[in-house]
């Protein structure tokens, strides 16, 4: 019983250590990373069936990037529905200057609830008086 025991570990750790090795059963063949070479460059074809804009004709790389890519994604500008007409006649036109109006400190652009003017106006503390009520 000794001497299967052992000779089959013995035959397991040869088997394990057969695996460790570079040639024989378990040899690869691997790519080697120093052998890559540079590909040129793709190079686009002329298209010769182009043809230079006319006189008055706008000029097919006019507009700015962000333009070009949201034509490019949303298939350009699109009729306004007429629900969408009605609620942007309806709002008007903004200042020019509304944002840097809004940006103010001393401009108030949300109007605070009693509760909310309460919890800013509270006097700071370590919250050892702090009480709570569930429930109304």
């Amino acid at each position: 019983m000794k001497t299967t025991k052992a000779l089959i570990t013995a035959t397991t750790l040869a088997v394990a250590l057969s695996a460790c090795s570079s040639g024989g059963l378990f040899n690869r063949e691997r790519p080697d990373e120093f052998a890559v070479q540079r590909k040129s460059p793709l190079v686009v074809p002329p298209d010769f069936s182009l043809q230079p804009p006319g006189q008055g004709e706008p000029r097919p790389a006019e507009g700015t990037l962000q333009e070009q890519t949201l034509d490019a994604l949303f298939g350009g500008p699109s009729a306004r529905s007429g629900i969408e007409t009605n609620t942007l006649s309806m709002a008007g036109e903004s200042a020019p200057g509304i944002r840097s109006s809004v940006g103010d400190v001393a401009t108030n652009t949300v109007a605070k609830g009693s509760v909310t003017r309460d919890i800013l106006a509270a006097p700071e503390g370590d919250g050892r008086e702090a009480r709570t009520q569930a429930g109304g």
